[in-house]
């Protein structure tokens, strides 16, 4: 009866208490808070359960569109051509920004007309049952309309495209109308005239927006480079390739470095003959974003400049991958990984070169086996990015890595994550580790899996530790995704395939794509990088191979019975992403080396 009753008061109310959404409790409060304001704002019961009880937008608006008959619409930004943006954006804007204003104020996007019904405007809202979307189909000057209802994180991601936001650096920058100028004869610098010429000029500003940009955009690092002739260079490294940002003509680049540190925590301003490490943080667009900053003293044409390079590494949690599926793990690698990192004790090696990804993939190996009955701790300098459950130690003047990793011993760990053996004594405490009960993950910089055996050995690591301590080694590239807006299918493979020495036997009735270049991914052909990976499991054959070097490790005796047990190597793990249609042959030859 009460049931029933409760259906014919509130609809809404009634179907998310039957889907076990909200309780009785919440539902007796928010009937509450809707009587109290039905005069004012008339907020139905989703809106309030959103707006006051800050449950899930999309879960509570999905089951309200399916009540009231709206139709949900699947967007993916990402895979919108250049014309669907452009009809979008006109669309939007063609009755000015005012309405545009609206539009976004309402969460609703004039999505398209109608296939069927050319003169109806589909209305993509984030709330159907918005009320002023009436008025908002009114000032779009559109008599014949039809809502449908459209993910929240859909449309923030479709809005981000649609109306990037604004970097007010660059904007203060432009509405100053100054240049930025900061020259000096003399053959020293005068710090007090140096620090002056900076406070008066919009240095800070390009700075912050260099920051902003890169974060924005994706990037891994923002290059700072002097260069004679009191220019400096702002380079971004985005899909692994550096790209030029902005170049800053007429200042002496000892200005540009200055602000970098002023901006920076644990940096010397005055100090221009040592490297130095430092750290930045901002609120950009609602998240925390951490810089790591590094300083490094070049040589320049110019005896009278003190030059210096600074790299500033962008740290964005949001990159953070937890799903082991993410990875781009397939096939034997995805199966031996799994079970390697399944098994209690071990070790679990990632290799390759710097910014190949191997942290990323460590982490969310380490959120696989996280739980709260096992001490985790990891040794990492620096810790880039906060791993929840992990107890992260902090390496400084009073504890070194070398130390921590000792430490670490005495401090009853399950799992441990160490993160890079750089020498023998890293290396053997590691292998300890794994040895004697631990699950233990940690990275070495070499080409390939089978090298990594014998770089433990040449360390000084003993072949039965090497061979009976590691579970599986994993050696990882990135590599470029074809830009899926411009790629362009090859017509004639022969051409592709004969000059990169494969069978065209394997490569017949296949659809291979080439790299073209457009405006979306700055005309490279490419947007986005994936993972390729060699996965070297230690099978019986394999532990024994080692077991029995000599004075050397037989890499390619390991290499052929890796291949034996499944083993793909990462030349042929980057084929099979272009048999996919994901990449390019040129990308994978490029990253890769030949067998």
């Amino acid at each position: 009866m009460i049931d029933a009753q409760l259906e014919m008061t509130d609809k809404i109310g009634y179907l998310l208490l039957k889907k076990g959404i909200i309780d009785h409790k919440i539902l007796e409060q928010s009937l509450k808070i809707k009587d109290a304001d039905q005069a004012k704002l008339k907020r139905n019961l989703a809106q309030i359960l959103v707006d006051e009880f800050k449950f899930d937008h999309d879960i509570v608006f999905r089951e309200v569109a399916v009540l009231y008959a709206f139709k949900e619409l699947h967007i993916h930004p990402e895979e919108l051509s250049e014309e669907r943006i452009t009809e979008i954006k006109n669309l939007m804007t063609r009755q000015g920004d005012d309405v545009k204003q609206m539009l976004l104020a309402h969460r609703v996007i004039p999505y398209k007309f109608d296939d069927k019904i050319k003169d109806k405007l589909v209305l993509a809202a984030v709330d159907p049952t918005d009320r002023n979307l009436a008025k908002v189909a009114y000032t779009l000057n559109i008599k014949k309309y039809e809502i449908n209802y459209l993910r929240k994180k859909d449309f923030d991601k479709l809005v981000s495209v649609l109306v990037p936001a604004e970097n007010e650096y660059l904007r203060m920058i432009e509405e100053a109308g100054e240049e930025i100028q900061v020259v000096q004869d003399e053959a020293s610098v005068n710090e007090e005239e140096l620090d002056a010429e900076i406070n008066k000029s919009a240095l800070i500003n390009l700075v912050e927006a260099a920051l902003v940009e890169g974060t924005r955009k994706g990037v891994s690092d923002i290059h700072l480079i002097p260069k004679s002739g009191n220019k400096t260079e702002i380079h971004f490294r985005l899909d692994g390739k550096l790209m030029l940002w902005h170049t800053q003509e007429g200042t002496l680049p000892e200005a540009v470095m200055a602000v970098v540190k002023d901006r920076s925590k644990g940096l010397d301003r005055f100090e221009r003959e040592r490297a130095q490490d430092g750290f930045i943080q901002r609120e950009i667009d609602g998240h925390i974003i951490r810089y790591r900053v590094s300083v490094l003293p070049t040589v320049g044409t110019e005896l009278k400049n003190k030059f210096e390079s600074i790299v500033i590494r962008i740290l964005d949690d949001r990159k953070v991958i937890r799903d082991l599926g993410k990875l781009g793990l397939t096939g034997y690698s995805n199966t031996a990984f799994v079970k390697a990192i399944s098994q209690p004790q071990g070790m679990i090696i990632l290799t390759g070169p710097t910014g190949s990804g191997k942290s990323t993939t460590l982490i969310a190996a380490l959120y696989q086996v996280i739980n709260p009955t096992k001490n985790v701790l990891t040794v990492e300098d620096p810790v880039e990015y906060v791993i929840e459950g992990a107890r992260q130690l902090k390496i400084g003047h009073k504890m070194n890595f070398e130390q921590a990793i000792r430490a670490i011993l005495r401090h009853d760990p399950d799992i441990v994550l160490v993160g890079e053996m750089r020498d023998k004594e890293t290396a053997e405490t590691a292998i300890k580790l794994a040895n004697t009960g631990h699950l233990t993950f940690s990275t070495l910089h070499t080409n390939d899996a089978p090298s990594a055996v014998a770089r433990l050995f040449k360390m000084g690591v003993e072949p039965f530790l090497i061979a009976y301590a590691i579970n599986i080694i994993v050696a990882q590239r990135l590599i470029r995704k074809l830009c899926e807006n411009c790629k362009r299918k090859i017509i004639n493979i022969e051409e592709h395939i004969l000059p990169s020495g494969l069978d065209i036997k394997e490569w017949e009735g296949l659809e291979i794509y080439e790299a073209v270049g457009c405006d979306r991914c700055n005309h490279t052909g490419y947007k986005g990088r994936m993972a390729i990976h060699e996965a070297l499991y230690f099978t019986k054959e394999i532990r024994k191979t080692i077991v029995h070097s000599g004075e050397e490790v037989d890499e390619e005796a390991i290499r052929q019975q890796a291949r034996k047990d499944g083993t793909h190597s990462l030349r042929d793990s980057g084929f099979e992403k272009v048999k996919l249609g994901l990449t390019s042959i040129q990308e994978v030859i490029g990253a890769t080396m030949e067998d």
